[in-house]
């Protein structure tokens, strides 16, 4: 039996991920659960599961689910702040976290849930592409299980099975191309944040939502892949696939191509990690290869002179080092404004080339650890406010 720590519970992954130890309590326990500020999902949450611990990073929604759950008669202990997050990705009691917290916060757990020796269901993408260099050789040096969440990459994990890694010529990441696929570069100036909500194919939150519309989450799975299986970037192509049937491939280099198919469900991916290395029951409908459609599966090449962060992401990890980071969190930034309507669509990619170009002589011969990692997080993040801003020329 598994027993969880999942952080972000009260987000899509999160959610999902309760939906399979819902359905499989004999094989799941959830020990803790964490959210930003959405107590009321997770009060829900927590009167099913009854986790021994929680964390509200947001203190003063901490303090009101502390009060509801007392009224209520529930034990769960109540955790606030980052610290709250560390502490419940290290509890004795549990041997496998859920990395489903958004964005840069979700390093931090992860990186001291490695040093605890905690198996990692790993769905944050930026957690590797900030701190890949660093929690990689971690895992490898702990000998805990890093476990692929994303779509993408757990095919591409599921098809290195029994392959030797010497065998690896090309990885293929493949995507629907998101809601502006097709489109010109000056179309891009007019779109309406209703447009980029709109994906053709997932259903997912907010901010991966919009880093689908700019295509920058094909960027930070490049990265992420070149840091789970150990490959250069210029060894992972991008391939449209409208249509989200095949997840992604890979070559060998006998010119073999592998290629993992499914309906486009994240519960399969979240299956696949929580019962490694079994293979365990799915709760997904099963595929069926003579559905509707299933007869005309597409590919494109992704066009990176209209979708130019992709481009930028390559030149990032390429380079390594802090780049990454200042991308990443430049990027984080362009996006919660965008959602808050401060800014227009393509502001976000300007905002994101400028915060690294700027920051080049800062960065470049800085040296890579924990602490350089997050302070390049904050002063990228300081930067791209004050772009947005219109502080900066």
């Amino acid at each position: 039996m598994r027993k969880l720590s999942i952080l972000g519970s009260t987000g899509s992954i999160g959610k999902q991920t309760l939906e399979v130890a819902r359905k499989a309590p004999s094989d799941f326990t959830v020990e803790a659960l964490s959210c930003d500020s959405d107590i009321d999902t997770l009060y829900g949450q927590i009167e099913e599961f009854r986790p021994k611990v929680c964390s509200v990073v947001n203190e003063k929604k901490a303090l009101e689910l502390s009060e509801r759950l007392k009224t209520s008669n529930i034990d769960t202990e109540v955790l606030t702040g980052k610290e709250g997050n560390i502490t419940i990705a290290t509890l004795d009691s549990i041997d496998t976290i859920v990395g489903a917290i958004v964005g840069f916060a979700g390093l931090e757990p992860v990186y001291h849930a490695v040093l605890k020796g905690k198996d990692i269901a790993l769905a944050n993408k930026e957690t590797l592409v900030a701190g890949g260099d660093i929690i990689m050789p971690l895992i490898k040096k702990m000998g805990v299980a890093m476990l692929p969440i994303d779509s993408e990459h757990s095919a591409i994990w599921q098809c290195l099975k029994g392959e030797k890694r010497a065998d690896l010529d090309r990885i293929l990441i493949t995507a629907s191309g998101g809601p502006f696929r097709g489109m010109k570069r000056e179309d891009l100036e007019n779109v309406t944040l209703e447009d980029a909500l709109h994906h053709p194919t997932w259903n997912m939150g907010g901010k991966i939502t919009i880093d689908s519309a700019t295509m920058m989450n094909k960027g930070l799975e490049i990265i992420e892949a070149h840091h789970l299986y150990g490959i250069a970037c210029s060894k992972i192509d991008v391939v449209v696939h409208p249509q989200s049937i095949i997840h992604s491939m890979i070559r060998l280099k006998d010119g073999s191509v592998l290629a993992q198919m499914g309906k486009p469900s994240m519960v399969l991916p979240i299956e696949v990690a929580l019962y490694y290395p079994e293979r365990g029951p799915s709760i997904v409908t099963e595929f069926d290869p003579f559905a509707t459609g299933m007869n005309n599966l597409t590919f494109e090449p992704c066009d990176t002179e209209v979708f130019r962060l992709v481009k930028l992401a390559y030149e990032t990890g390429d380079k390594g080092g802090l780049y990454p980071t200042v991308m990443n969190a430049a990027n984080e930034s362009a996006v919660w404004s965008y959602l808050k309507g401060k800014i227009k669509f393509l502001d976000i990619e300007r905002t994101v080339f400028e915060t690294v170009e700027k920051m080049d002589p800062v960065i470049k011969d800085s040296p890579l650890t924990i602490e350089t990692i997050e302070q390049a997080d904050c002063d990228a993040r300081i930067y791209a406010d004050e772009i947005i801003d219109g502080k900066k020329d």
